[in-house]
C-alpha cells in the first residue's frame, strides 16, 4: 500500500455568474500515489491546482469528489482525533519562509511548538531542558547553530528562515513532507543549498516528499517520479529522468523549454 493514495479527487468552488453562481473546478479527477521513501514532483504553472491538491492531502481542504488516503486513513472522513494523530506524520514546508513563521515567537518556540502540540501521543519530554536540547539538534540538522534559538524570524535571511521552517517540520520525525514551492522565494544559489539539504535529510531519515514546483529542472533533480498538472488535470506522469528526456505531452515539453537550467551542485 502506498503512503499516499489520491483517487479521482476533484475540488470545485462556487463563483458568481450574472445573478447566479456556478461551480468552478480547481482540481478535476486526479489520481496518483506516493510510495514511502520516494519524491513525487508535482509540476505545473501557477493556477494548475498543485497547491489545492496538496492542501487536500494535508486535510486542510475537503475534496468535492474522490478520496485521499494517507497511511491507510481517509483524510476527509477521519475524526478530529484521527486527523490530529495523522498530522504528526505529514508536515508542510511553505513557499514564503517569513510568512510561515510567527514574527512574535523566537526560534526556540517555533521549532518546539509541534512537540508541545503532540506531546501526549508522541510521549515527548517537554521540560525546558529537553525542549532546548531537541531544538539544538534540529537546528544542527539544517545547518544552524544554538545561537539562533533566542532570535526572531526578522533577524535571519530568507534561506535561514527556510531552514528554520524545515527544522520545525522535522521535529516530530514525520513520514511525509509536503514541500510547496520551498525555494521559489529565494535566490538561485540559496535555493540550490536548500534543495541539497532536502536531499541529504531524505537520505538520512528515509523521508517521503511531495515536491511542488513550476521548475522542471528542480523537479527532475530532486524527484523519483513526476506528475504534471495543467488547469486542474493530471496530464502526464512518469519516472523523472524518462519523462524529462522524452515527454509525451505538448504541455510538458513547454514546461521543460520554458525553464532555464539551474546551477544545482551535486549533494
Amino acid at each position: 500500500m502506498a503512503l499516499v493514495e489520491v483517487d479521482a479527487v476533484g475540488k470545485s468552488y462556487p463563483r458568481r455568474v450574472g445573478l447566479g453562481t456556478e461551480q468552478r473546478a480547481v482540481v478535476e479527477n486526479v489520481s496518483l500515489s506516493i510510495e514511502s521513501g520516494e519524491t513525487l514532483g508535482l509540476v505545473g504553472e501557477s493556477g494548475s491546482g498543485k497547491t489545492t491538491l496538496a492542501r487536500m492531502i494535508l486535510g486542510l481542504v475537503e475534496p468535492t469528489q474522490g478520496s485521499v488516503r494517507v497511511n491507510g486513513i481517509d483524510v476527509a472522513l477521519a475524526s478530529r482525533t484521527e486527523l490530529h494523530r495523522l498530522r504528526r506524520h505529514m508536515q508542510p514546508v511553505f513557499q514564503d519562509p517569513y510568512a510561515a513563521l510567527n514574527p512574535r515567537m523566537k526560534v526556540l518556540e517555533i521549532v518546539t511548538e509541534p512537540l508541545l502540540i503532540h506531546r501526549r501521543e508522541a510521549g515527548i519530554k517537554t521540560d525546558s531542558a529537553a525542549l532546548r536540547a531537541k531544538a539544538v539538534d534540529l537546528l544542527s540538522e539544517v545547518g544552524l547553530d544554538e545561537s539562533a534559538l533566542g532570535r526572531y524570524p526578522h533577524e535571519f535571511s530568507g534561506g535561514q528562515r527556510q531552514r528554520i521552517n524545515i527544522a520545525r517540520a522535522l521535529a516530530l520525525r514525520p513520514k511525509l513532507l509536503i514541500l510547496d514551492e520551498p525555494v521559489s522565494a529565494l535566490d538561485v544559489s540559496v535555493g540550490a543549498q536548500i534543495v541539497n539539504l532536502l536531499r541529504l535529510l531524505q537520505r538520512e531519515y528515509g523521508l517521503t516528499y511531495l515536491f511542488i514546483s513550476h521548475s522542471m529542472p528542480l523537479v527532475r533533480y530532486l524527484s523519483t517520479r513526476i506528475a504534471v498538472m495543467e488547469r486542474g488535470r493530471l496530464v502526464e506522469t512518469g519516472e523523472a529522468v524518462a519523462l524529462c528526456d522524452d515527454p509525451q505531452e505538448a504541455y510538458t515539453r513547454q514546461l521543460i523549454q520554458a525553464t532555464p537550467e539551474l546551477p544545482l551542485p551535486v549533494a
